[in-house]
């Protein structure tokens, strides 16, 4: 009996032996901190904003080529809660750009976005690609800029680095579709509207009433009586704030961001339709500028001058928004106290 029953023992292990070896070994999903895993993931989440996703092959580290309606993204960041979000971030970007004119257009070209892992590879990034003025965007100490049409940041974690996307995929999308560049109150108080954002269900909702830091600026300024009259603001290029001094930078950006709020909202909007009319003009290159400012308006490899900046924003808002400055500065500064009310500083 014992020698039989040890017999069936070592059958029974030798099948099951058997059975073991004649299946497959299952193999191992890619982790996802690698491009194919990032892939699966992102196909996994179904984002409305993605069309598709594919490695990218470049010398900074593995990558990924993220595609959708209107923006190609090259990035080396495989962080994936940032990540599943870019997508719906610039496309809500994109419409929200669309709604500061009166009327939409379609792009033609995908805008092309960069987004580094880490400072490392966006240093090595912009030492190729801006060239001898690379010495000029190393001095970025956290953010992003726009240039070669291209909008290049890097991972400054996702509030800030979403930030500084908002911000600079503004200057992207004038600069790709207007065929007159704004003056520097315009341009930098518009992009400055899409700083703050919150996410919602794979898009997102711009929201520049809760951008703390442009509010507590400004709250600064009015209590140091620091106020730049309007008449200077208009005027002004921010690399002469900058020269100037670090108030009056905060005071440059500040005023400019609570600007274009008070042109858009003050008074229940009276003035949106003559603020989205002087855009519309610029997108379609019907402001009404001499020859030599139309010339230097439309070509942008000619540097604005102060000079010319100046002209130009005392042009644009005297004929699209009024000239009775001082009745509209009232008004502003109003706004200005309004909005920074309830703004406690640290």
């Amino acid at each position: 009996m014992k020698k039989i029953n040890i017999i069936c023992v070592i059958c029974c292990v030798l099948s099951l032996a058997g059975c073991e070896s004649a299946d497959p070994p299952i193999a191992a999903a890619p982790a996802i901190n690698t491009p194919d895993g990032m892939i699966n993931y992102l196909k996994s989440q179904n984002l409305p904003a993605l069309k598709s996703v594919e490695p990218w092959e470049n010398q900074f580290g593995p990558g990924l080529k993220l595609t959708t309606a209107h923006y190609e993204i090259y990035t080396t960041l495989l962080e994936p809660l940032m990540l599943s979000q870019v997508p719906g971030f610039v496309e809500s970007a994109y419409r929200g750009y669309q709604s500061q004119l009166p009327e939409s257009f379609e792009t033609s070209t995908k805008f092309t976005i960069y987004l580094f892992a880490d400072r490392k590879q966006w240093e090595t990034f912009t030492i190729g690609f801006t060239g001898p003025i690379s010495p000029v965007y190393l001095k970025i100490k956290k953010g992003a800029y726009y240039l070669n049409d291209a909008c290049v940041a890097y991972n400054i974690g996702i509030e800030r680095t979403f930030n500084s996307l908002g911000h600079e995929g503004w200057h992207h999308f004038n600069s790709k579709h207007f065929k007159y560049r704004l003056p520097s109150w315009l341009d930098e108080g518009i992009a400055m509207q899409f700083e703050i954002s919150k996410y919602n269900r794979g898009f997102f909702s711009f929201q520049p009433e809760l951008n703390g830091y442009r509010l507590g600026s400004l709250k600064q300024t009015l209590m140091k009586n620091q106020m730049i009259p309007l008449r200077e603001l208009i005027a002004m290029n921010p690399g002469e704030a900058i020269i100037e001094s670090d108030e009056a930078t905060a005071a440059f950006y500040s005023q400019s961001y609570a600007l274009v709020r008070f042109l858009r909202e003050d008074d229940y909007g009276k003035r949106l339709l003559k603020y989205q009319k002087m855009l519309l003009d610029g997108l379609k290159g019907q402001w009404p500028l001499d020859n030599a400012d139309k010339r230097i308006a439309q070509d942008r490899n000619i540097p604005i001058t102060a000079s010319w900046n100046q002209m130009v924003g005392m042009h644009l808002f005297r004929d699209y928004i009024g000239d009775d400055y001082d009745k509209i500065e009232k008004q502003y500064v109003a706004f200005c106290r309004k909005i920074v009310y309830y703004v406690q500083l640290k």
